[in-house]
C-alpha cells in the first residue's frame, strides 16, 4: 500500500505501520511524483489546492483521501466515485474550541483595551462584562461544536445550539434568526455547505444586539464579508474571526483595518499538538484499512450539496 503524505515529519507520528505500507512525502508541486498510479492513500497538502484537486483524477489505485483538517468543502466535489473521503473528526477539536474561549473571554474582559491602555502607560481601571450568564448561540454541532459547548457550561453562560437538523438539545437552523434576538455572541463553529454558506448575512446580523460578538472559526464564506463589514464600520457589533472570505486575506483588504474586530490567520487548531494529533489518525487510519477495518470520519459528499 502506498501512502503519500504532505511533510515528512508526519512519517514518524503515524507510529507502526503493517508490512507492505510505504510511506511517501507529496507536497502538492505540479509534477506528480513516480507512484502516483499506485497510491492508494492520500493525505493532501492544503495548498495549492487546485494542483491537489486535479491530482485525484491521475491516481487510479486511490482508496482513501485523508484530511487533516475538519472542513472539505474545497475537496469533496473532486474526490472520485468510490473513493473514500474522511475528514480529520475531533482529532484538533478541542484545540479549536479553546481558541472560540479564548477570544469570547477576551473580548468580555476587555483584555485589548487594557492592553493598548498598558501600551500608552495610563492606569485605567473598569467594570468588564463576564461570560456568567450572557446568551451565547452556538452554530453547528460537529467536532468543534461537541467540544465548545461543555467548555461554556462551566461559566454559566446561557448556551443555545443550532445545526441543520433538530435533535435532544439542539435547535434546527430554521430558528436561527429568532434566537438570534438578544443573543450576546453567535459563534460560528459550521461546516461549509450549501446550506451554510452565506447564512450569516445582513439580515442575521441584523437580529443581533448592539455591541453583541459574532466569532467565526468554520469557513469565511458562512459569514457575509460585506454586511460584516457594514456593522463593524458602524460599530454596532464585534468579531473575532480565524477564517475570512477570501482566504488568505489580500494586502488592503477593508477587514485588515475594521474597527471592533480581532482577526487571526486559521490557526484555530494550529497548535504544537496539531501534528501529532493529526498524523496519529492518519497512522490509525492506514492500519484500519490495511486490516481490512472501517475508517473513522468518512464524509457523506450528499451532505455538501
Amino acid at each position: 500500500m502506498l501512502v503519500w503524505i504532505p511533510f515528512a515529519d508526519g512519517r514518524e507520528l503515524m507510529g507502526d505501520l503493517p508490512d507492505g505500507v510505504t510511506v511517501d512525502v507529496w507536497d502538492g508541486s505540479d509534477n506528480l511524483p513516480a507512484g502516483h498510479d499506485r497510491v492508494e492513500v492520500l493525505v493532501p497538502p492544503w495548498w495549492p489546492k487546485a494542483a491537489v484537486t486535479d491530482a485525484l483524477a491521475r491516481m487510479p489505485s486511490l482508496r482513501l483521501v485523508q484530511m487533516l483538517n475538519a472542513g472539505v468543502d474545497w475537496i469533496v466535489d473532486a474526490v472520485p466515485d468510490g473513493v473514500t473521503l474522511c475528514n480529520a473528526g475531533d482529532v484538533n477539536a478541542v484545540e479549536v474550541a479553546e481558541w472560540v474561549m479564548a477570544v469570547v473571554l477576551s473580548h468580555l474582559r476587555r483584555l485589548p483595551g487594557f492592553a493598548a491602555a498598558q501600551a500608552a502607560g495610563e492606569w485605567r481601571p473598569a467594570l468588564t462584562p463576564t461570560l456568567r450568564h450572557r446568551r451565547v448561540v452556538v452554530l453547528g454541532y460537529g467536532a468543534i461544536g461537541r467540544a465548545l459547548v461543555p467548555m461554556l457550561r462551566p461559566f454559566d453562560a446561557d448556551v443555545t445550539v443550532v445545526a441543520r437538523t433538530a435533535r435532544d438539545g439542539v435547535e434546527p437552523v430554521e430558528r436561527l434568526p429568532d434566537l438570534l434576538a438578544g443573543a450576546d455572541a453567535l459563534l460560528v463553529v459550521a461546516a461549509l455547505t450549501e446550506g451554510t454558506r452565506g447564512l450569516v448575512d445582513a439580515e442575521l446580523l441584523a437580529r443581533l444586539p448592539d455591541g453583541a460578538l459574532v466569532v467565526n472559526v468554520g469557513r469565511g464564506p458562512i459569514v457575509r464579508t460585506e454586511d460584516l463589514l457594514v456593522e463593524l464600520t458602524a460599530g454596532r457589533l464585534h468579531a473575532a474571526l480565524d477564517v475570512t472570505d477570501p482566504e488568505p486575506l489580500p494586502p488592503g483588504h477593508a477587514l485588515w483595518s475594521a474597527p471592533n474586530l480581532v482577526l487571526t490567520p486559521h490557526v484555530g487548531g494550529g497548535t504544537t499538538n496539531f501534528m501529532a494529533n493529526a498524523f496519529g489518525l492518519v497512522g490509525d487510519q492506514v492500519r484500519r484499512l490495511a486490516a481490512g477495518e472501517d475508517v473513522r470520519f468518512r464524509i457523506d459528499p450528499a451532505a455538501y450539496r
